[in-house]
């Protein structure tokens, strides 16, 4: 095998890592011209022969730069016909993407455009993965962006040897495969003179307008000169252990997921892309809060393919109103996706369907009487409601604070023998839990952000003619039981569930 250097070396251990040493397929690689990538090619085309691996080449002329684009397009043509392997160039225009997407960044659109041709091009001719020239300096930026913007640890984590397909989204083939994380720019060069090879040279990389050429070549020199010289592997070092904090939490993840999901995928949805979303609550609140995050960056994912567009403030609100038991509350996330939180479930849907509700219909209304003797359970349906009724003593209880918004603990001597469970009627009043007062139910309603189309479905439990608990959301002060109850003192605890 005809390996002369380490940069040949980190590739075929790279190729061997990712499963494509020996598949015997097409591999794709993305080709701009310059000492990256074309090391890139140089040093697959050495290794194709002994690895049976064929070769096509791709690129996208980005039309930004007028006849040095041209130039750049000509160069890969005649780089890759030297070589005797098959292309494929394109020209598109990233300015008509942009305005015809919406999109307020250029970098953001030129990179949809690439990834979306290198897609195509991977499955014309059946090739597994596309191979793109990223360096160890590139995952060293990407990572201080990261940081810059305040990114969490898979911002952190920058980029991978091998990932998903980044754009379109949820494309299960082809993947990425980065070979050259582990060679530095500078290494990229001396290769391509080794070998006596002529490159390309970007002059959009010298543009101020962007932030990474601005870190590229004003911040990251500055930290070197200033701060630590070896900036550069000090970051990717923070993003290979990062890497691997991420993989412990993403398997943690896996083990939880099953019974995360209040339900499985709708007919019609791939594996990696589902039209929505439903997380328990209960079950949700139970995990730790760096679970919480990856849970919710994973439903997003699956709901739109791509989670570039959801950021670490998006993240906190979710998981802020996730910890608000009390009440109901949306939030509009970016791609025309609506996180909508109940106390039963944490939903992911499509905006504009926002009004499906998770509460099932009550209609009419439901009397039933409850159990008074310590230990003794009655259970009741009432219409997609299960409502379990326990006489405890209050010595058996080590926390008298419910633990799932579904669920209250009651002081039975001032309800009276019989409960009735219905909807809310006009001129409902209620004493919420920590008020001396009684305020309007509709009032209460709207400020515990109940969305105008559930309030009819919310169950309200009625002792005599005062409203006991507005289910899910508060009970009402005159039922809590007494903070100095006796040991010997009984508890009723009501718990709801929905059923099918």
């Amino acid at each position: 095998m005809p390996v002369i250097s380490q940069v040949d070396r980190k590739v075929l251990a790279s190729l061997r890592r990712a499963g494509l040493a020996d598949l015997n397929k097409t591999l794709v690689v993305g080709v701009s011209g310059g000492p990256d990538s074309s090391t890139l090619l140089y040093s697959l085309n050495r290794l194709r022969g002994p690895l049976g691996i064929d070769l096509h080449v791709c690129h996208l002329n980005h039309d930004f730069r007028g006849d040095e684009a041209d130039e750049d397009a000509r160069f890969v043509e005649s780089l890759a016909q030297e070589l005797g392997l098959p292309v494929t160039v394109e020209k598109q225009d990233p300015i008509a993407y942009q305005r015809q997407q919406g999109i307020s960044s250029f970098e953001q659109g030129a990179r949809e455009m690439r990834y979306e041709f290198m897609s195509r091009v991977a499955h014309q001719v059946g090739a597994p993965a596309v191979a793109v020239g990223h360096t160890s300096d590139d995952l060293a930026e990407t990572v201080l962006l990261h940081i810059l913007r305040g990114a969490g640890l898979p911002g952190l984590r920058g980029m991978t040897e091998v990932a998903p397909w980044p754009w379109p989204p949820g494309l299960e083939t082809p993947f990425i495969f980065r070979p050259l994380l582990e060679v530095s720019k500078a290494e990229t060069v001396e290769y391509c003179e080794e070998l006596g090879r002529t490159y390309r040279r970007d002059s959009g990389n010298l543009l101020f307008r962007f932030t990474r050429n601005r870190v590229r070549r004003e911040l990251m020199p500055l930290l070197a000169a200033e701060y630590n010289p070896r900036v550069a592997e000090a970051l990717v070092r923070l993003a290979n252990s990062t890497s691997l904090d991420l993989e412990y939490l993403e398997e943690a993840l896996d083990r939880t997921w099953a019974g995360l999901l209040e339900s499985e995928p709708a007919a019609g949805d791939s594996e990696s892309n589902h039209n929505r979303i439903v997380f328990n609550h209960e079950v949700f609140a139970a995990l730790h809060p760096a679970i919480q995050r990856m849970a919710l960056r994973r439903a997003y994912v699956l709901m739109k393919g791509d989670p570039r567009r959801l950021g670490e403030r998006h993240l906190k609100a979710m998981v802020d109103l996730a910890a608000e038991h009390e009440g109901s509350a949306r939030l509009d996330l970016p791609a025309q996706v609506t996180y909508s939180v109940t106390p039963a479930a944490i939903s992911f849907i499509p905006r504009g369907t926002e009004q499906s509700c998770p509460l099932p219909e009550l209609e009419g209304q439901y009397n039933f009487s409850f159990p008074s003797y310590p230990g003794s359970v009655s259970i009741i349906r009432a219409g997609g409601w299960e409502i379990e009724l326990e006489a405890v003593r209050t010595g058996i209880l080590t926390d008298l604070t419910p633990p799932h918004p579904l669920v209250v603990y009651m002081n039975p001597g001032v309800l009276e023998g019989t409960l009735t469970l219905r909807g809310r009627l006009p001129g409902d009043r209620f004493q919420p839990l920590g008020m001396s007062g009684e305020k309007k139910l509709q009032d209460f309603l709207v400020d515990a952000k109940v969305p105008r189309e559930w309030r009819d479905r919310v169950p309200i439990l009625i002792s005599g003619d005062r409203i006991a608990w507005v289910v899910g959301y508060r009970m009402a002060e005159w039922v809590k039981v007494p903070e100095r109850a006796s040991p010997q003192e009984k508890v009723l605890r009501v718990a709801f569930s929905q059923v099918d």
